[in-house]
């Protein structure tokens, strides 16, 4: 067995320390004029799953908390933050960097919806441009003084979710599923990437759980009965909620009005973050 010259540079040995330091290694800078706490990653192994919607809300309950909260908008292709908080207000930046725009209540938002004359012109690009936009929605916006930067992050383990694992220094990622039969398919594939990456898992989000009759209230499961806990187990992962198919909520962000949302589905994955990673609150 190899001895540990506690030199990584030098030392042959495979531990924990050397793996840390060669992932903060291939960290990109922030820009100087940044300040950020905590970046939370939210990802699942497959698309239409609800990241964004998990994104969105997460970063209103922390901003109603009283913390300083920032969403960096990596789904290039498909960006739709934007449309969520009715956010239309350009880039603005200099010399120095980018200026995110801010929504009706002061959260921070880079996308390249807000950067496009025409939000329904379709990003063509291939997978290093991408990745490329990705790096510098981080190196070049000067994010002010945030408690909780979001990634809202494209779905599956190619260049754009690569580039956010290794190129940001991600404190945790929130994990998103649905009620279907490949839910186990779709957390082992993000569940692996982040252990291959060496990030911490904060939990699992469970979205489209199950539709609420008008009625009688009964729960109906639409995608049959959901296995959440027993993956949640299998992993080892909290259950951080459960979102059920609710068309107010899905009325408030086609009207770029989710921060008026009115619910407790993920009060317990906001409680999670602030214990996981605390910050100190805004005056």
């Amino acid at each position: 067995m190899s001895e540990c010259t506690h030199d990584c540079s030098t030392c042959s040995a495979n531990c924990p320390s050397k793996n840390k330091q060669s992932r903060e290694d291939m960290f990109e800078k922030p820009n100087e004029l940044s300040s950020v706490k905590h970046i939370i990653g939210v990802v699942s192994g497959k698309g239409g799953v609800g990241k964004s919607l998990v994104t969105s809300m997460l970063a209103v309950l922390m901003q109603r908390k009283g913390y300083r909260v920032g969403i960096l908008d990596a789904d290039i292709t498909g960006p739709s933050i934007p449309k969520a908080f009715g956010l239309d207000a350009p880039v603005e930046g200099d010399g120095l960097g980018m200026i995110p725009p801010a929504t009706k209540t002061g959260i921070e938002v880079m996308s390249v919806n807000l950067m496009l004359d025409d939000v329904t012109r379709p990003v063509v690009w291939r997978g290093p441009v991408i990745a490329g936009t990705v790096k510098q929605f981080w190196t070049d916006t000067i994010w002010n003084n945030i408690d909780y930067l979001f990634v809202d992050c494209p779905p599956g383990t190619g260049d754009v979710p690569l580039t956010v694992f290794q190129s940001l220094p991600l404190s945790g990622i929130v994990i998103v599923s649905s009620p279907q039969d490949l839910v186990s398919m779709i957390v082992s594939k993000a569940a692996n990437m982040a252990q291959m990456m060496n990030i911490p898992v904060l939990g699992l989000v469970e979205n489209m759980s199950y539709v609420l009759c008008p009625d009688c209230g009964k729960k109906i499961n639409v995608f049959g009965e959901s296995h959440i806990e027993e993956i949640a187990e299998k992993f080892g992962y909290p259950l951080l909620g459960r979102i059920p198919m609710d068309y107010r909520l899905s009325a408030l962000c086609d009207r770029g009005m989710i921060e008026l949302m009115e619910n407790n589905w993920l009060d317990t994955a906001a409680d999670a973050l602030e214990t996981a990673y605390p910050a100190e609150k805004a005056d």
